[in-house]
């Protein structure tokens, strides 16, 4: 099979999962989205099950090529760091929000299909190790439960930035991501009672 028409198939069923929800990823709605002739998707992607399979399989793509680049030399320091979480959120209200629509629109899916869930697994869980990186990188202390904590405040972030309630962003800090990640990097480092 042609591997640019499969990628392209692919990026549609992104684009319509983040776009319709899970109701609207249909074989016909990919075949639109890409441009294509009636019956192309299901050709590449048969049942439902295997366009699941595609979306889920482009999304842990995109998320590995996005953990590579932040592989790198990383951060050098909480300010540096600061500005690369701002970025990273600032991606999921911006250009990375119909990757992140459809991962969610997947996870919701993965509820009701484990294989699914197992499939995904490798993406929330990478941020926890990720996450620990960055803050060593950057010389800030990064336990277990400083990544942890790190890693679930920026997931429970993304649900706000993609709605983009007004208040809700201002109640929770995340109208200035700028000031957002670093009081975050603040309270996730600072220094326990004693």
């Amino acid at each position: 099979m042609n591997q640019d028409r499969r990628d392209r198939l692919r990026d549609a069923a992104v684009a319509v999962l983040a776009e319709s929800g899970g109701r609207g990823l249909t074989h016909r709605a990919v075949d639109a989205a890409a441009a294509v002739p009636t019956g192309t998707a299901k050709n590449y992607f048969p049942t439902r099950d295997a366009l699941l399979r595609a979306v889920a399989e482009r999304c842990l793509e995109q998320y590995r090529a996005l953990a590579a680049a932040l592989a790198g030399p990383g951060p050098a320091d909480a300010e540096q760091l600061a500005a690369l979480l701002a970025g990273l959120l600032r991606d999921v209200a911006g250009p990375g929000r119909p990757r992140v629509l459809a991962y969610l629109e997947l996870q919701t899916e993965g509820t009701r299909r484990p294989w699914l869930a197992a499939l995904l697994d490798p993406i929330a869980a990478g941020d926890f190790a990720a996450h620990a990186h960055l803050l060593r990188t950057a010389g800030l202390p990064a336990g277990p439960e400083r990544a942890r904590t790190l890693t679930l405040a920026l997931h429970g972030a993304v649900p706000h930035l993609l709605t983009g309630a007004p208040d809700t962003l201002a109640a929770a800090g995340l109208d200035d991501l700028d000031r957002f990640a670093r009081g975050l990097l603040a309270a996730v480092c600072a220094e326990e009672a004693r």
